[in-house]
């Protein structure tokens, strides 16, 4: 009998290394040559401020992403907040948990490379009838047979049909891994975005209250000279409707504001009444330095690009398990066992039984399932191929937009910081003026009026950058390869993400 296992074994092995993997091996699609971000060397944007929003942004191309970028914004209320929401946020959780159900599943796959043992015992009472003859050997008609048994089977990998539905599994995880690495990244950008959203509307709704005072007051103004003839009705009834237009402003801004103080809590993973910090502008640092990554490196730092050549090495391992099963198989077979009559006899020499058989079946007719399964995942392949390049051009549009953004968006805050120091010294004068007597309170209100609106459309300007910021680390990646967002040690990653062993 050992001797029989141990040339089993020896057979199995050779079988296993001569064996082959059918179908095509993965290789990941190269970037299309001369991709660019865009037709021109990238430059810095606009600027002349030493600090602040006003401050010019440098690029710096081909280097690496900060696993935590928010830090950039030197916001220490921010990083706490991000660090809570990636420790507490549901959503999160919830992909931690499907990657490891799907790198269990791999290793649901895994298991054909091993043989398959289950052991049985089987205790029976039996009589013979007279018709029969007595039991041999016992010369009784009643009589217990004991059976423990033993059935061994392994179906050996000759075409590499379990190996490609091993390294499918494992894509199928990779793509489980980097969709958690994109909600990851979404998470911090919306959360980090939502802060400075809540920072622009609060300067907003400060500015419109000016605005809403500095319109009162002219209201008062024009309202009081009315009585005495000085001004029309129709002056005071069009300053009404603009006191009674920027009055309706508040609400929506207030509803915005609530709305994202809101996102802010579920983003962290808590209800929306419970205490979280406020944010300003003057809370945040716009950065003077980003990085660019180039065109190439998108390829291995995108999520989305990364699980597209996961479902690509997907659709690939697909066609190897198609054309393994259109191939012969063999299925090996050993069932060694005992029977005794008596629970006495097990282990005494004699009682021994066992059978080794091997199979070999070959697939003939199927009503052409198993053709057109090939076809289904060739053509499967074709398509992840597709939707790789396009997921690849809608990357770097991405990053493209981003810089376009904070190229612009630099020139839109320079020329709302000038109107909003030159309304602020046109304020000044007239305010001087009033004071000589060369000009009337109206004016100087008007005068207000321009400030004020031009501070209203400069803090907007603010906001945007740092949104525009905040756009192009995402557009990159996120720095996700410098920090471990999966909720486990690396060990555990390893053991899961890697091995095969049955235990």
């Amino acid at each position: 009998m050992k001797r029989v296992l141990k040339n089993t074994t020896a057979l199995l092995g050779s079988v296993l290394i001569s064996a082959c993997a059918v179908g095509p091996d993965f290789h990941r699609p190269d970037l299309p040559k001369d991709v660019n971000y865009q037709a021109t060397p990238l430059a810095g944007t606009a600027g002349n401020a030493q600090s602040g929003t006003g401050v010019a942004q440098h690029f710096q191309s081909g280097v690496d992403i900060p696993g935590k970028w928010w830090e950039v914004f030197r916001n220490p209320q921010l990083n706490a907040l991000v660090e809570q929401a990636l420790a507490n946020n549901q959503s999160m959780k919830a992909m931690q948990t499907g990657l490891k159900s799907a790198w269990e599943q791999r290793r649901i796959e895994g298991a054909g490379l091993y043989p398959t043992i289950s052991a049985s015992f089987n205790p029976t009472r039996n009589k013979t009838s007279r018709v029969y003859s007595p039991v041999p050997n016992n010369n009784t008609w009643l009589y217990n047979v004991h059976t423990a048994q033993l059935t061994i089977g392994y179906v050996p990998d000759l075409w590499g049909g379990t190996r490609r539905a091993i390294e499918a599994a494992g894509a199928q995880a990779e793509i489980q891994k980097f969709q958690l690495e994109a909600t990851a990244l979404t998470l911090i950008s919306d959360l980090v975005s939502a802060t400075i959203d809540e920072a622009t509307l609060r300067a907003q709704i400060e500015a419109t209250h000016d605005l809403i005072a500095s319109q009162t007051s002219a209201l008062k103004l024009i309202t009081a000279r009315q009585k005495f003839g000085d001004a029309s009705e129709q002056d005071m009834v069009a300053q009404l409707a603009s006191v009674a237009q920027l009055e309706a402003t508040l609400p929506s801004l207030n509803l915005q504001l609530a709305q994202t103080r809101d996102q802010l809590a579920v983003l962290v993973g808590v209800a929306p009444n419970t205490p979280l910090p406020t944010f300003t502008l003057e809370q945040f640092t716009l950065p003077q330095t980003l990085p660019v990554s180039l065109p190439s490196d998108l390829l291995n730092q995108r999520p989305d690009i990364r699980a597209a050549q996961a479902q690509i090495q997907s659709a690939s391992a697909q066609i190897g398990v198609a054309i393994a099963n259109r191939l012969p198989n063999v299925q090996l077979s050993a069932l060694p066992g005992q029977a005794v009559g008596t629970m006495s006899d097990f282990f005494k020499p004699g009682y021994g039984n066992w059978t080794i058989a091997a199979t070999v079946m070959q697939p003939i007719f199927q009503g052409g399932s198993l053709l057109h399964a090939e076809r289904q995942a060739r053509d499967n392949l074709l398509q992840a191929n597709e939707t790789y390049k396009a997921t690849v051009l809608s990357a770097i549009q991405d990053v493209a937009d981003s810089l376009h953004a904070l190229d612009f968006d630099a020139d839109a805050l320079m020329a709302n910081e000038s109107a909003y120091t030159a309304t602020g010294k046109s304020l000044k004068i007239a305010q001087a003026q009033l004071r000589l007597g060369d000009v009337s309170e109206l004016m100087v209100l008007q005068a207000q009026q321009s400030h004020a609106q031009a501070r209203l459309a400069y803090v907007q300007a603010q906001g945007a950058r740092f949104s525009d910021s905040v756009g192009l680390f995402q557009s990159l990646g996120g720095g996700w390869w410098n920090r471990n967002d999966l909720g486990m040690t690396p060990q555990a990653q390893k053991a899961l993400g890697k091995s095969l062993l049955p235990w």
